[in-house]
């Protein structure tokens, strides 16, 4: 099998990830199958401000995809251009999800306000942290692409973009719609 070394670290990034991810949505499930109050808690979040983000994220994904087809023609110049694309989306969901988690705190949810207050802002945060840094990354990434070097990365980058979205689309119901 002959992976390359930077594809090879991606997944071994997101292996570790997963065992993060998983570990917190499992114990959120846990925990919600015991504490019925929490439904009442969940009630509060905003749904819509959830699933624009989720179509947000999804949309992000797609100009992901393409600029990995474009760094595949070669044409790095629109790969950068894409991933640029990319990194709008992930500035429009860290806005969305700012506005959103300032109106719950001026309502009174804040991480101390029980159980599931303290998972939401843990995960939603915790994923938030990661749209960050992929931003980050695929600004770098984009850089170089722009001169046609290391074309390789942006599939690599796209990897873990589509990563962010799967964590999203598996906290978007738990958080959002199970109340």
């Amino acid at each position: 099998m002959n992976i390359p070394t930077g594809r090879l670290a991606v997944w071994w990034v997101l292996v570790s990830e997963i065992v993060i991810f998983g570990g917190l949505l499992v114990s959120y499930v846990m925990h919600r199958l015991g504490q019925p109050e929490w439904a009442e808690q969940a009630a509060h979040t905003h749904l819509w401000f959830g699933a624009t983000n989720t179509f947000v994220l999804l949309t992000s994904s797609l100009s992901a995809v393409l600029a990995h087809r474009a760094a595949e023609e070669g044409n790095g110049p629109k790969a950068a251009k894409l991933l640029h694309l990319t990194c709008l989306g992930a500035l429009t969901f860290l806005i969305i999800k700012s506005v959103e988690w300032t109106d719950e705190i001026r309502s009174g949810f804040t991480l101390q306000d029980g159980g599931f207050w303290s998972y939401y802002y843990t995960a939603a945060g915790l994923h938030a942290f990661h749209v960050i840094v992929g931003a980050v990354i695929m600004l770098w990434v984009a850089a170089s692409a722009r001169k046609n070097q290391d074309l390789h990365r942006v599939e690599n980058i796209g990897i873990y973009w589509h990563f962010v979205d799967i964590v999203w689309i598996f906290l978007f119901p738990l958080l959002y719609i199970a109340k």
